[in-house]
């Protein structure tokens, strides 16, 4: 499928739809994923199961759990995506790319079973998760590879990519994921997609790599950082970012304890927090620039396992997010608007 074959349109798991067929959306999600530590990938421990007397003690950090950080139950999922559809959803963007086991065919029946689009993403994730091959690998051929993952097809199929990411990157940033970096930017040129970007832990992190985006040649305003939340806590670098064109994007709601498993000296924001946040950056004239998800990767935050499941934003954030004023039209933008504009090829 050449550029301007899917100009114009929105690329799912099932094929290319009209921007109008995308309702509510969540912009970073995970169905199907490995998301285990390497170090936990060659453990062979036991763990058992997640259950009611383990589910805190996992959450928590007080007990490590690999069999938590894998989603590969077809059934549940079908059953958890339905719960979202049933509370508003009709969308969802799947970010497992390279190095988190990515499984085409499997979100293409979820989407089929439940009637949600899924937007598949493509590309690599941080270092530590990459393939060792990777490191052998020239910008253009990580161009080339993102450019057939979103034009031809991902992964051995013909199932297309909808956007390239979660690019990953760590604070510092490794020479390989500036080469991944690169070899995005160059796909998005060639194929109209929106970027979306994992960013380091440092507060510095997410503008550091918006700055490159830009000075490379790519499109701040079709690049998406995720993980606001859990990276950037002062309102001086959140409006530099969203003033460099940036989309923010607040993806961990759901999370309402302050631990954060992968620093500990962060104090992670509640739901309240973000919408302030939120709000913070409409005052400021960035409504277009805000995106929202929950970014579930572990199967503790899955309603089947005791968590809040996809459909937390619509059954819960959306009554505080009235509650506490945001306006109707504020809420379609954020949910429908912006994640219509940005999945739309261009």
């Amino acid at each position: 499928m050449q550029r301007d074959a899917i100009r114009g349109k929105v690329q799912t798991v099932c094929g290319p739809v009209a921007p109008e067929a995308i309702g509510p959306t969540l912009m970073h999600e995970h169905l199907v994923c490995d998301i285990r530590p390497p170090h936990l990938k060659t453990c062979g421990c036991d763990w058992g199961p997640v259950t009611l007397e383990n589910v805190w003690a996992i959450n928590y950090g007080e007990l490590e759990h690999a069999p938590s950080y894998v989603l590969d139950v077809p059934e549940v999922m079908v059953e958890e995506v339905k719960a979202m559809r049933d509370a508003g959803g009709s969308a969802i963007v799947e970010l497992s790319n390279g190095g988190l086991s990515p499984a085409p065919k499997q979100l293409r029946d979820i989407s089929e079973r439940t009637g949600v689009h899924v937007v598949m993403g493509c590309g690599h994730y941080v270092e530590e998760h990459q393939d060792p091959a990777n490191h052998g690998r020239s910008v253009e051929d990580f161009a080339e590879e993102m450019r057939v993952q979103v034009q031809e097809g991902a992964w051995g199929t013909g199932i297309r990519a909808g956007i390239i990411g979660e690019i990953g990157c760590q604070a510092p940033w490794t020479e390989l994921e500036r080469r991944v970096m690169r070899g995005a930017i160059l796909a998005q040129g060639e194929t109209g997609a929106t970027i979306n970007v994992h960013p380091g832990r440092h507060p510095d992190q997410p503008q550091e790599v918006a700055d490159f985006i830009a000075a490379a040649g790519g499109d701040p305003t079709r690049t998406v950082i995720s993980h606001i939340d859990r990276t950037l806590f002062d309102d001086d670098r959140l409006l530099r970012l969203a003033d460099s064109g940036c989309v923010l994007e607040f993806d961990l709601f759901g999370h309402e304890s302050s631990y954060y498993a992968f620093d500990l000296t962060v104090d992670m924001p509640n739901d309240a927090q973000r919408l302030a946040l939120i709000r913070t950056l409409i005052d400021h004239g960035h409504l277009e620039r805000v995106l929202i998800s929950h970014d579930i990767c572990v199967l503790t935050r899955l309603i089947r396992f005791g968590g809040h499941g996809y459909g937390h934003i619509f059954r819960n954030v959306l009554p505080i997010m009235r509650r506490r004023g945001f306006t109707e039209a504020e809420i379609d933008t954020i949910l429908v608007d912006n994640p219509r504009r940005l999945l739309t090829f261009v």
